[in-house]
């Protein structure tokens, strides 16, 4: 086995992020009260399988959080990397002054199971219910629970939209299949 020696360098603490990046950036879709708002979010791992738990942190600072803490519902839509600029657009703005589904051209769609949109343009879209509230007061993380899920053919192979951290973002490739004992 060959060793290969990295020159690292002492990393900022702010760059981490950039590392780690869990998962795509999707928008996070919330309504109550007669209000909607979506809003970019990549802050999100899934926790377990089934039933599916999503864990995210959405800012007490966002016009999302008060939405979802009202509702105790949401929609998470996963959107392609070819609607990038769309998804920076909304992730740049606030929703309590615009409504982004407008501004943006995003077209709302019905959910079965929760009061906010689908979002039509994505590649899925899934409805989730609050399932575990213990850690929002402290750290804003709120643990979702899917309660339906929505997804166009082949989302497995289409490109999603990954941030890494200041500006910078990047699509994800070509899928590699590797043996697996998962089902």
């Amino acid at each position: 086995m060959v060793a290969m020696k990295l020159a690292q360098r002492k990393l900022s603490l702010s760059r981490v992020y950039g590392l780690l990046e869990p998962g795509p950036v999707v928008l996070l879709a919330t309504a109550h009260g007669g209000r909607e708002n979506v809003m970019a979010m990549s802050w999100l791992t899934m926790m377990e399988f089934e039933p599916p738990l999503v864990g995210c942190v959405v800012s007490g600072r966002n016009f999302s959080f008060d939405l979802l803490c009202a509702a105790k519902s949401c929609v998470i839509a996963v959107p392609p990397a070819s609607l990038a600029r769309t998804v920076v657009g909304v992730g740049n703005c606030s929703g309590r002054r615009v409504d982004k589904f407008t501004k943006f051209g995003l077209t709302r769609l019905p959910a079965s199971e929760v009061g906010a949109p689908l979002v039509a343009e994505c590649v899925a879209n899934l409805e989730c219910r609050i399932h575990d509230a213990r850690l929002v007061d402290r750290y804003n993380f709120f643990i979702l629970k899917v309660v339906a899920a929505w997804a166009v053919p082949g989302v497995a192979t289409r490109r999603l939209l990954h941030h890494r951290g200041r500006g910078v973002f990047f699509a994800s490739g070509a899928p590699m299949k590797l043996p697996s004992r998962m089902k």
